[in-house]
């Protein structure tokens, strides 16, 4: 226990002086994970006006916030008659709402959620999925791998369903067993598959982003 707390403590210390931590208190950002989106997104400029993009492990809301604003802010000059993107977000947790995004509450794992998520799309291709999801950690990582391999199974068979031919997905990825295999069946899939570890990712953690774009024809949209 005594361990624990001291693990704790380093946490918060850690947590407090982040700098992307205090960033995102003074610009109103819901967490510091919007700043590892957007290193990611102006990198390989995956934005555009117009796109859908569905936000798969959303909670509390920091990557579908700013992709939001960041549509807003690249949809300005656009005359009224023009679509504007949409951004649709689910998660387990519950999430505050947010101005322009559409969110879905339910388990990932259900296929009643899911199907509720396709409904939401209403046929309409994705251009980007996003997924930052992740187990809850139980601290064994025989046990939370598989557990975070299985959430990005998923990520990519909703991809493989629900994102147009020459798409991008966006997933976080932790390295461990079953990720050499994951990163092969994405570049079946992918025309350009990369590792991305962005600036805002704690040094220690096990995370990357998987960055896969041009999805390849041949995965039939869901109907």
């Amino acid at each position: 226990m005594a361990s624990r707390s001291k693990s704790s403590q380093r946490w918060l210390k850690e947590h407090f002086s982040d700098p992307y931590v205090k960033k995102a208190q003074a610009e109103g950002m819901r967490s510091r994970a919007a700043y590892k989106l957007e290193e990611l997104v102006a990198r390989d400029r995956l934005l555009k006006p117009g796109m859908v993009v569905v936000d798969l492990g959303a909670a509390p809301g920091g990557w579908s916030q700013w992709v939001r604003q960041e549509l807003d802010r690249l949809e300005q000059p656009l005359p009224p008659a023009a679509p504007r993107g949409r951004v649709i977000a689910s998660d387990i947790l519950s999430m505050p709402p947010l101005a322009g995004v559409e969110f879905l509450h339910g388990d990932f794992r259900d296929a009643a959620v899911l199907s509720a998520l396709q409904a939401m799309l209403g046929g309409q291709p994705v251009d980007l999925v996003l997924s930052d999801m992740a187990p809850n950690k139980s601290g064994v990582d025989a046990v939370d791998q598989p557990r975070a391999m299985h959430l990005a199974e998923l990520a990519m068979d909703f991809a493989d369903r629900q994102l147009r031919t020459g798409g991008t997905f966006l997933i976080k990825l932790f390295q461990g067993v079953g990720f050499d295999e994951y990163l092969r069946q994405l570049r079946g899939r992918y025309d350009r598959v990369a590792i991305r570890k962005p600036a805002a990712s704690r040094r220690r953690s096990p995370e990357v982003y998987a960055l896969a774009q041009g999805k390849r024809a041949g995965q039939a949209m869901a109907g």
